[in-house]
């Protein structure tokens, strides 16, 4: 009883705030930006909540912490260094700035502006919109398996109250509330998985005893023994991966991949300035190694609760039910209620964050880069506001039909979906922010085949199924980086006037 007056009390302070971050939403700049005016405590951590959600607590830490066990910290030193410190230095600024320049407030809007092509923010805008929806799933089915098993709260009825809530705050306040609601959740979630790490370690016996144990037990590693090398595919795509490949795979798709998942990048257009960059690159870098620390050791932990052998509850009919591990191992650990509330409480936090940012951005990608840039291109501004507040509460219920259809388990829906996205837009973002020869041909190549790959790679008809979609996954990604320049540097440059306003030779416009 006592943990649902805190998850409605919780639930009440964001239905005020959404409300009163309504009063100050006036434009769409304002719904999806804040007016690009957040400063670098906001900004960092509205970037870290929306990094680190359900699925990194529930999915990645049970599943990976139970596969690679304390050898899950490679993933911990990516996420940190590459995922936020080096991101944010290479591209919160120049995004930033040019974003500004070309008066772009999505993805889809910063490829049309910078290479002049309307038919690409429209196909960015159906990519966003349709690789989103399973994401956002996979976070409410995390979030919903741990309020089952904590709460005693009915799977079904735990994704009706999470879908109902997103949609209600977020519907009224934009990402104004989000970014401050995210800078209070991001408090919770900060003192929350520090309580996890530190209680679940002290259970198995403290911090010192438990590293040695996990490095000193190949057992407690099971998936880099030899014997858990995968073959998977089918004639000439058949393959056999070996576990330090997939953990390799893991480190660069959840390290690389948020450097192109639009609902991150919309963190750095939306900073006050680049002066503000440097310190919020600190304030992130800090939360994200405390939480991906937190999370990825104590998944590892769990080999040392359950001996190496998962109970029969955990065990369904296709095998290991991983995304309950986590859940199940803070509800048995002997954790007095109250804390078990405090990390309930925390994984609710991070999961609401980057809900509302997958919403968020996916709304934008219909109402302001297919509807505005392809059906109606002189909408009124209270009108395409409207229609990402209708949009918000779509994509909600679509993610809610997923997360009711229980598919398999939500790391690999995870995964297929940073996959995709990033084989998608790393390559032209990043070649499109830095690089003055990339051309619209090469964005085109770069994009086509990133989808095509996904296509081709992640499906189990044809391609390497649930096994091999880490590798599928890196593999999408990193090939349209070598496309790209390729097709550029056959095509024609892009025109000088473009060039000049994006770079900055040419003052940007008076609405930027």
């Amino acid at each position: 009883m006592l943990g649902i007056s805190i998850i409605l009390i919780y639930t009440a302070a964001m239905v005020l705030l959404g409300w009163w971050a309504m009063t100050k939403t006036r434009t769409v700049g304002d719904f999806f930006l804040g007016g690009r005016s957040l400063g670098p405590w906001m900004s960092a951590f509205a970037y870290g909540t929306t990094y680190f959600s359900a699925v990194l607590f529930i999915g990645y830490a049970g599943k990976l912490g139970w596969g690679f066990g304390i050898h899950t910290m490679w993933i911990v030193v990516g996420n940190t260094l590459i995922g936020t410190v080096l991101a944010w230095k290479l591209l919160a600024g120049r995004t930033r700035e040019m974003t500004a320049r070309l008066n772009a407030i999505t993805m889809p809007e910063f490829l049309c502006a910078r290479f002049e092509s309307k038919a690409l923010q429209v196909v960015a805008a159906l990519v966003v919109f349709v690789f989103l929806v399973p994401y956002s799933a996979s976070v409410l089915m995390g979030l919903s398996y741990l309020f089952e098993m904590t709460l005693h709260i009915r799977y079904e009825y735990a994704l009706y109250f999470l879908a109902a809530l997103t949609a209600l705050y977020l519907v009224m306040g934009g990402y104004f509330a989000v970014a401050v609601s995210d800078f209070l959740r991001g408090i919770v979630e900060f003192i929350g998985v520090m309580v996890m790490v530190v209680l679940l370690a002290r259970h198995v016996g403290g911090f010192g005893h438990a590293t040695a144990a996990l490095l000193s037990d190949p057992q407690a590693a099971p998936a880099l023994l030899p014997a858990a090398a995968k073959t998977m595919g089918h004639g000439l795509l058949q393959i056999t991966t070996p576990g330090w490949l997939t953990l390799l795979c893991l480190v660069l798709i959840t390290s690389f991949g948020p450097w192109a998942l639009p609902q991150m990048v919309q963190k750095f257009y939306s900073i006050r300035s680049r002066a503000d960059v440097t310190r919020a690159m600190g304030i992130a870098g800090v939360f994200a190694l405390f939480m991906a620390f937190g999370a990825y050791y104590s998944g590892a932990l769990t080999h040392l609760f359950f001996n190496n052998k998962l109970p029969a509850e955990l065990i369904g009919p296709k095998g290991p039910i991983w995304d309950k591990i986590m859940p199940y191992f803070i509800t048995n650990a002997g954790l007095p209620e109250v804390l078990v509330l405090v990390i309930v409480l925390m994984v609710f936090s991070a999961s609401m964050s980057s809900i509302s940012s997958l919403v968020l951005v996916s709304s934008s990608a219909i109402a302001v880069d297919f509807y505005g840039a392809f059906i109606d291109r002189h909408a009124n501004p209270k009108k395409t506001m409207a229609l990402m507040r209708i949009l918000c509460a779509v994509f909600v219920g679509l993610s809610l039909w997923i997360a009711l259809e229980k598919p398999t388990f939500i790391v690999n829906l995870m995964i297929m979906s940073w996959g995709t996205l990033a084989g998608v837009f790393l390559a032209p973002y990043v070649y499109g922010l830095f690089w003055k020869r990339t051309t619209k041909a090469g964005v085109w190549a770069g994009i086509v085949t990133g989808l095509g790959l996904a296509t081709l790679l992640f499906p189990e008809k044809w391609g390497w199924g649930q096994a091999g979609v880490p590798l599928a996954g890196a593999i999408t990604m990193f090939v349209p980086l070598l496309v790209v320049p390729l097709v550029s540097l056959l095509t024609q440059p892009p025109p000088q006037n473009v060039l000049d306003l994006a770079f900055g030779d040419e003052p940007p416009p008076p609405s930027a």
